[in-house]
């Protein structure tokens, strides 16, 4: 169970990476934030890699070795990222900026599709929350998207 969350969060921490060093790239106040907010939700994906890990073998150094393993993918995705804009010879390259980020936003749209909407809905196969829920988080986030517009 965690070494398959761990290749799990390690899928979905690449692209994660890769639109964090594209946005700071972009500007980096927005970078900044991203990273950040991101690196706070690592936390509880962190846990849900050692916890099981730790659990099955009684090993925290195991546990927090396969959490610390499943966030490397992280910044192999921002180096991807530095290597494909660097290939292009041009480091304000819009083409290949709105590329990388058509890319990262079709990765996490099929994640969301094919794998968290479907699980939610596992485990509320009556819909009593969450369609609801999905619709506050969009909420929230124009919500914030409009609060803080610079």
């Amino acid at each position: 169970m965690g070494i398959n969350t761990a290749a799990a969060i390690a899928i979905h921490n690449f692209p994660e990476g890769l639109a964090t060093f594209v946005a700071t790239l972009a500007d980096p106040s927005v970078g900044a934030t991203l990273a950040i907010a991101i690196g706070i939700h690592n936390i509880p994906e962190g846990l849900c890699v050692a916890l099981p890990i730790y659990y099955a073998t009684g090993s925290r150094w195991k546990g927090f070795l396969w959490g610390i393993l499943s966030g490397v993918s992280e910044p192999v995705g921002a180096l991807i990222g530095y290597l494909v804009i660097k290939a292009t010879g041009d480091d304000m390259n819009q083409l290949v900026y709105g590329i990388l980020f058509g890319l990262v936003a079709g990765m996490m749209v099929m994640i969301v599709v094919l794998e968290l909407l479907p699980t939610a809905y596992k485990y509320d196969s009556t819909d009593r929350f969450v369609t609801n829920c999905v619709v506050l988080g969009m909420v929230v986030m124009a919500v914030s998207l409009c609060l803080f517009k610079a």
